[in-house]
């Protein structure tokens, strides 16, 4: 018996990293999966390598290894209809509910406030803001039609809760997050629906840990790195770091638990 059995789970973002983990972890939970991924470069302005359809593939494999059922596509956060059909297949699917939702696909990249270019801008809000709203346009409503109550847990950052330098896209768009998850918190409330925000430091994924324009600015920018330095010097979360808390704040045991900006940093965010 798992603590999510008869359960479903929304995550996109899924084919590698946190988003993989996830849907491992709630998959050994019983829980029945519906995901998507872009599986391509999302910006032309992001610097480490893109997921692949070869690592969607292999989280569904992952994901059945466990004994769990995924509907897994490729797709866009910024594809609202493609979100909207994707989750109406799956839960039709797996049953008619939809009890939890992880939004957790996003971007990041570098640069001062006056050096970026526009589209790097756009890319980065459209992606990590505007891409959250439409996850939640697009499960909401199955989420209140099924009358199961629930958890929505929008992956923000250290980043959404302390400015970063040379990360103004990222920072203003992990900020909106908290925004967003707070107001659906507060209209979801009475439906039994929590919606929370988790803030990471680094996490040992493709986007944390090898992101050239990364190392670069480190390099050439020393000046920044006081601000990225948490309390704890344990290097980087693994992902099941990560998804310790997203399982956390997906279950039971958080009930009385909403619109809580819910830390996993080291301490990054108090320094």
């Amino acid at each position: 018996m798992g603590d999510f059995d008869g359960k479903v789970v929304y995550i996109t973002g899924v084919a590698r990293g946190q988003g993989r983990k996830h849907a491992i972890r709630f998959a050994r939970e019983g829980a029945k999966v519906i995901g998507m991924d872009l599986c391509a470069p999302p910006s032309e302005y992001v610097g480490y390598k893109p997921s692949t359809e070869d690592d969607l593939a292999q989280t569904v494999e992952k994901v059945r290894a466990e004994g769990g059922e995924i509907l897994a596509e490729i797709g866009d956060v910024r594809d609202l209809a493609f979100q909207e059909d994707l989750v109406a297949r799956g839960v039709e699917q797996f049953g008619g509910r939809l009890d939890v939702v992880i939004a957790n696909a996003g971007i990041c990249n570098w640069g001062k406030v006056w050096e970026i270019d526009e589209q790097q801008w756009q890319d980065t809000i459209d992606i990590n803001l505007t891409g959250y709203w439409k996850t939640l346009k697009a499960t909401i409503p199955h989420m209140l039609a099924a009358d199961n109550g629930g958890s929505i847990v929008l992956v923000s950052s250290v980043a959404g809760l302390k400015a970063m330098p040379v990360q103004s896209p990222y920072s203003a768009s992990k900020y909106g997050v908290v925004g967003l998850a707070q107001t659906a918190a507060k209209e979801l409330g009475e439906h039994r629906i929590r919606v929370n925000t988790i803030h990471p430091y680094g996490v040992l994924t493709p986007m944390g840990a090898d992101d050239p324009a990364a190392h670069d600015v480190f390099t050439n920018m020393p000046q920044f790195l006081p601000h990225f330095t948490p309390i704890l010097g344990m290097g980087m979360a693994t992902t099941d770091d990560i998804s310790d808390s997203v399982l956390f704040l997906a279950s039971d045991a958080s009930r009385t638990i909403t619109a809580s900006t819910f830390t996993v940093d080291m301490g990054a965010i108090k320094v």
